[in-house]
């Protein structure tokens, strides 16, 4: 995986501007530790940071190659898992290649088809290419959204970039955060609505979304889509079809010419790829598999079960190394280090995020990073097989908002009375749940629970599933190393999408189709444990951290974010001991404690991206 970044200016010498281009790439070098380069030509600035995963010794980036006396200039940070089908089709249409790498496969692909090249990728990408025959910059986005992509126009200058980081390096952006940003921070967040950048120039590429930069302006168009349609197959071919779906996306993502690793915390879905993936390297020849686990000092010791976490990991994880015959990795780490992270977990988001969720992630990578470059990951697979509580509580089902967003009352209850006032944050939320769910692809004649289990699908998958893909690419990325989401290919979504949930249930079982699909692959007590999400500490020294770093906070008259909350309604939350440990307010695994994390964030990164408000 890479960093890319660049700028368009019709009018001024750009070779002018080669410092600036060095310093917005230099902002993604986490994102591309092995290699850098710029490229500037007539109105075009390119740059990017390289993370060698394909075909290390060749594949430089900005590539640039020449056709009927026409420049095209490529960045591009991704996996393209279909490159060798698309290579075999461009030399049949008399394309010559001098490397291995995708990212030549994409340039040439771009040559062939122009911006319909992206019905042709299997993958996970975010890539700009500039057309001198089209006089224009096309940058696209893969269909789910695993690799971000920003960008911004300001008067003449059009930038675009990995991460908000690098456009806010340009002069022309600036850290500037208006009245849906602030209710995207404290009323949304750590989601985002897609497309907000948050910042008030800045928006992201929507996932499955493409847009063309010419001297005509902006043009953005989706290239894919979920679809609605009717589901023919039977329980058992169902099951067989997403076992077939799995396993040749996971054995694409297995190619690698750098280590490759597994994340196995012993549930269902990591255990399943996992397993498929022995058998991969059983059948090929490659040897043992690499697996990591993570949890957290003495966490045995204060784990607490509840309806979220039924139960701890960490002899499951024991139960699927014995099976499988693994090399694991056990990686822990103590409070002092999950609380000293949240600062780089806010530099890798840029943006207050899922606290120590985030950072706890952010460690895990560092360590990984130590022995391996890519990563698989069961990421999403509870978004769409339908594994979270929301998808089967009827109160959640029913509550007219976003499921995860459980406390929107007491969230806007802590801001000022005027910012309330202003960013109308309830109002707000209303709108946005609005606007998605007018946008899930009906079908006709469907009615009562598949309609209602059809419309909380599209919610999960394009709202909430982008939150846990964007902390997962910034954490490992923020590190260099890259975690592929075998459960978001394209396919198996869309497949997925249109199971009724009578089947996706089958058994009675959240995920009950993945269940029966896996029958054989897993031993069965693992095949229908109880889900568990990511693990978090329940150390209360973390929440002693976080609490007295918030009220130092509100102590300090100088604070960022005193004109913008109700101290007085922070501080007594921070008294009531209830309140303080057990205050559910984002998704499964986020309360209290991950509160005064959360708020941490906010005012630092207030102060140190010198946020102005307005």
């Amino acid at each position: 995986m890479c960093g890319i970044t660049g700028f368009i200016q019709w009018r001024g010498d750009l070779t002018q501007h080669s410092q600036l281009l060095v310093k917005m790439t230099e902002t993604l070098e986490n994102r591309g530790p092995d290699a850098a380069g710029t490229w500037i030509s007539g109105p075009c600035a390119f740059g990017h940071r390289r993370l060698s995963v394909i075909d290390p010794e060749n594949g430089a980036q900005p590539m640039i190659a020449r056709h009927d006396d026409k420049v095209y200039a490529i960045v591009y940070n991704g996996e393209l898992y279909n490159a060798p089908e698309l290579k075999i089709e461009l030399k049949q249409r008399g394309h010559h290649f001098l490397t291995e790498c995708d990212t030549e496969v994409l340039l040439q692909a771009y040559i062939e088809w122009g911006p319909d090249c992206t019905e042709k990728l299997n993958g996970i990408f975010a890539f700009a290419v500039w057309d001198s025959l089209r006089d224009q910059l096309f940058l696209a986005r893969d269909r789910l959204g695993v690799k971000p992509l920003f960008y911004s126009q300001v008067d003449d200058v059009f930038v675009f970039g990995s991460e908000p980081k690098a456009l806010l390096q340009h002069p022309k952006v600036k850290p500037n955060v208006g009245p849906e940003g602030l209710a995207e921070i404290f009323i949304i967040g750590p989601a985002r609505t897609p497309g907000q950048g948050i910042y008030k120039d800045i928006f992201e590429l929507r996932p499955g979304h493409a847009m063309i930069y010419s001297r005509n302006g902006i043009r953005k168009y989706a290239y894919w889509e979920l679809t609605s349609y009717e589901h023919t197959d039977n329980v058992d071919e169902t099951a067989a079809r997403v076992r077939e779906l799995l396993q040749d996306t996971l054995e694409r993502q297995l190619v690698s010419d750098v280590p490759v690793c597994s994340l196995l915390s012993g549930g269902l879905d990591s255990s399943a790829l996992t397993a498929l993936a022995v058998d991969y390297y059983n059948r090929t020849g490659q040897g043992q598999v690499d697996t990591y686990s993570v949890d957290y000092v003495d966490n045995d010791k204060h784990f607490k079960s509840h309806t979220f976490q039924p139960g701890a990991d960490g002899p499951w994880i024991k139960r699927m190394v014995d099976e499988l015959k693994t090399n694991h990795h056990y990686v822990a780490f103590d409070t002092p280090e999950l609380v000293a992270a949240l600062d780089n977990a806010l530099y890798s988001r840029d943006l207050p995020g899922m606290t120590d969720v985030d950072s706890s992630l952010y460690l895990f990578c560092q360590e990984i990073k130590k022995n391996a470059t890519v990563a698989i990951s069961g990421e999403a697979a509870d978004e769409i097989f339908g594994g979270y509580p929301w998808f089967h509580r009827e109160e959640m089902l029913s509550s007219g908002t976003f499921p995860w967003a459980v406390a929107p009352k007491m969230r806007s209850e802590l801001l000022s009375q005027e910012i309330r006032e202003w960013i109308r944050p309830l109002e707000y939320l209303g709108d946005r749940y609005s606007d998605a769910v007018a946008e899930v692809p009906k079908l006709d004649g469907e009615t009562g629970k598949q309609a209602q289990m059809r419309v909380m699908s599209y919610l999960n998958i394009t709202r909430f599933m982008p939150t846990l893909l964007d902390r997962k690419d910034r954490m490992s990325m923020g590190v260099g190393l890259e975690v592929r989401v075998p459960y978001c290919d394209h396919r198996l979504v869309q497949y997925v999408f249109n199971i009724p949930w009578e089947i996706k249930t089958v058994g009675n079982r959240e995920k009950g189709i993945l269940r029966k699909a896996l029958e054989g692959i897993l031993p069965d007590d693992v095949l229908y444990r109880k889900k568990s999400p990511y693990p978090k500490t329940h150390n209360p020294a973390y929440l002693n951290a976080v609490r007295t770093q918030m009220l130092n906070i509100l102590d300090d008259s100088s604070s960022p974010i005193l004109p913008l909350i109700d101290a007085a309604k922070i501080r007594e939350i921070a008294a009531s001991p209830e309140s303080s440990s057990n205050l559910p307010w984002f998704g499964q695994l986020m309360s209290g404690p991950q509160l005064f994390a959360y708020l941490s964030q906010v005012n630092l990164w207030l102060r140190k991206y010198n946020v102005s408000i307005g």
